[in-house]
């Protein structure tokens, strides 16, 4: 494996590379190129000592040469189609202002993996970065999300289900489509009995909204998120505090739905007010419910199946997009799960 480069000023633009196929070799190998008419977007997309193309080599099992502006890639015929629909869609990124690195290259080849070709389209804007879809549930995700009022995020941790959600929510308070977005997580482990824990309220119930913050201070600069906070365009609170409430105007969304009761996930449901949109997520295989409580999220499900302006999405292990660890270990678990069920 090997790649080679050699760097020019010369610059231009263009839409989209060419792409010239070659004729297979000995050994049916395929071979094609592709040309980047712009050069600093090319050199961008290559990164730093070629980093990026080393990146595709290594995931895609290809040999990748370049020479000036121009590509040649080198292997079997599938891998060599998958490289190119790599490349041209990280080129459309850059041609859009966006930012390629490590973490957008790994994406674009999970996407090409599992089918989703074209997602350019989803990318989120907020205020300190540019997110879009690394798997093709999360790129239905996002779509489900802009088109439906109430939408479910079903799955295992990792698969970017609330981070998403909340950078949808950020995304349309910043383009003024909705007043204010509304968090929402049930204290499961204090039984939503905070008042005997020390603080004001916002202290008593940090902890269990912690990741939805750490979300908030991802998309938006701290000072924005703290005077959003005191100004109410966001609103962090426990599940308790929505009753008799009605959200109108609003963003809604509902994380870690599994430790609801039948009867709480019937009341937020029903919060949902004029020009709101509501996203609930959750994780069926962490229910921490007490033994014989019937999950509000599992109830949901089954009660809204079919119902018109619903969407359900299902993540699986393959669209966990933390560390490569948490893919195996999600793996592992449904693996010992199902070998203790057919016990």
């Amino acid at each position: 494996m090997k790649t080679d480069s050699r760097r020019r000023s010369a610059s231009g633009s263009a839409p989209r590379p060419a792409q010239r196929p070659t004729p297979a070799d000995a050994q049916g190998a395929s071979t094609a190129t592709m040309d980047f008419d712009d050069n600093g977007l090319a050199q961008q997309l290559f990164g730093f000592h070629n980093v990026n193309l080393v990146r595709l080599e290594q995931h895609l099992d290809v040999a990748i040469h370049s020479r000036g502006n121009a590509l040649t890639i080198s292997g079997d015929e599938a891998s060599v189609r998958a490289a190119q629909s790599v490349l041209s869609g990280l080129y459309r990124r850059l041609q859009q202002d966006l930012v390629v690195g490590e973490e957008e290259v790994e994406a674009a080849v999970r996407m090409v993996e599992l089918g989703e070709l074209e997602a350019t389209d989803l990318v989120i804007r907020t205020r300190k970065r540019h997110i879009s879809p690394r798997t093709p549930t999360q790129a239905d995700y996002v779509r489900a999300i802009d088109k439906y009022d109430l939408v479910f995020g079903l799955g295992p941790a990792g698969t970017g289900k609330t981070y998403l959600a909340v950078a949808k929510a950020v995304e349309q308070l910043i383009k003024g489509e909705v007043d204010r977005i509304v968090l929402s997580r049930p204290a499961v482990e204090a039984g939503e009995q905070l008042g005997f824990l020390p603080g004001d309220m916002r202290e008593k119930v940090d902890p269990y909204l912690r990741p939805i913050y750490d979300a908030l201070h991802d998309m938006l600069p701290s000072v924005q998120v703290s005077k959003r906070l005191e100004s109410g365009e966001i609103e962090v609170a426990p599940l308790a505090f929505m009753r008799g409430r009605t959200l109108a105007n609003s963003f809604v969304i509902l994380d870690e739905a599994q430790n609801t009761t039948v009867v709480q996930m019937k009341m937020f449901l029903t919060r949902l007010g004029e020009n709101s949109r509501m996203v609930v997520t959750g994780d069926l295989s962490q229910i921490d419910q007490p033994p014989g409580t019937r999950s509000g999220l599992t109830d949901a499900i089954e009660v809204l199946a079919g119902v018109d302006g619903v969407a359900f999405l299902k993540f699986t292990d393959a669209d966990v997009v933390r560390h490569q660890m948490v893919s195996r270990i999600v793996r592992a678990y449904d693996r010992a799960e199902k070998g203790e069920n057919r016990g």
